[in-house]
């Protein structure tokens, strides 16, 4: 097994000592970079990129070009999974993702299947072991996938941006056929996820988008309980190495304890919560990711450098802390300012460990 040249994320993953606290952007690879624009506008859309592995190795690598980042992602999306399940993705101009055949009727709910990954989403693994390649061991590589609940979220609504009528509808007066959706739908992620593992990623992460819209006891039940039987199906080892894993619910503050006690190695957190009180709230259990306010990006860098220092400050000295925005970069960012917060973590971070 080759050994990685920069290692400092998966070591901070699993709390152990690193020499600076690593630094990765969520949604890095984006339209806030003109390349990224220039290859999309070559794909033709959004889902041809995704769907094209050459094309989505090219943009994972994009950022790594620029800036001296402590990881790459996979360039992806979190619907192709329901898009296997025959659901119908496509992107409207402007509007995001949409499905044309949302699940509301209850046959359709009941003849859900469980995708194969290796060959209804070969074009992720075939991306996955590409990326790995052309990484060629420089920085770690991270797969991921979203959560059950925001998955069923899309998939009932039958696009973004809604009130979540639909799928709270569903989850007050027919409990059974959401918690089957989520059930064949945790399955399909555990599946999924182990095969970008088997495929070359080196940790992978949940996005619980829509979690934080639950009530208390819902998130338990319909959002929590599924990740926590997605981590107790996942790799934890592969080909010798330990894969770590994150779970990221957006709005999730409120239930730091319960996450943390889910198997998961590492929580993301949002900006809306001080990583010393969440620090103080989970101890030792798992490491921190987060969670600067992506909107500081449109600032200074002189302003950006203060709010990174707020941060580590607030986590304080030790390790298990891996810099992130608290949701994705904005295509608005400029690019400058991006590369002003990766450098203001590397070089402040220092004296913190």
């Amino acid at each position: 097994m080759t050994k990685l040249k920069n290692d400092t994320l998966l070591r901070a993953l699993l709390r152990q000592p690193t020499e600076y606290t690593p630094v990765w952007m969520m949604r890095q690879a984006g339209r806030y970079l003109p390349e990224y624009n220039k290859t999309r506008a070559r794909a033709g859309d959004f889902l041809s990129l995704c769907k094209n592995p050459d094309l989505a190795t090219e943009v994972t690598m994009q950022p790594l070009e620029r800036y001296s980042l402590d990881a790459a992602i996979l360039f992806s999306d979190i619907l192709t999974i329901p898009d296997a399940m025959g659901l119908g993705l496509y992107f409207a101009e402007g509007e995001g993702p949409k499905f044309e055949r949302p699940l509301r009727e209850e046959r359709d709910i009941r003849s859900l299947t469980i995708p194969d990954p290796s060959r209804d989403l070969s074009y992720v693994m075939n991306a996955v072991s590409q990326i790995r390649k052309t990484l060629d061991n420089q920085v770690p590589l991270i797969g991921f996938s979203g959560s059950p609940f925001t998955l069923a979220c899309y998939m009932v609504e039958g696009r973004g941006g809604t009130d979540f009528r639909q799928i709270k509808t569903m989850l007050y007066t027919r409990p059974e056929l959401l918690h089957h959706i989520l059930n064949v739908t945790a399955q399909s992620v555990v599946n999924y996820l182990n095969a970008q593992i088997e495929s070359g990623a080196q940790a992978v992460m949940i996005f619980d988008t829509w979690g934080g819209i639950l009530s208390h006891y819902n998130y338990q039940e319909f959002s929590l309980q599924y990740m926590k039987q997605i981590l107790s199906g996942l790799r934890r080892e592969q080909n010798g190495a330990r894969i770590p894993n994150v779970i990221f619910t957006k709005g999730g503050g409120l239930w730091l304890e319960n996450i943390a006690e889910s198997g998961c190695d590492a929580l993301g957190l949002d900006w809306t919560i001080n990583i010393a009180e969440a620090r103080n709230r989970v101890g030792d259990k798992v490491a921190l990711q987060g969670n600067l306010d992506p909107a500081i990006l449109f600032s200074t860098p002189k302003i950006i450098a203060t709010e990174v220092e707020k941060i580590l400050k607030d986590y304080g000295n030790g390790n298990g802390h891996i810099f992130n925005l608290g949701h994705g970069i904005s295509q608005f960012t400029p690019p400058e300012n991006a590369l002003a917060l990766i450098e203001s973590v590397h070089s402040l971070s220092k004296k913190y460990h």
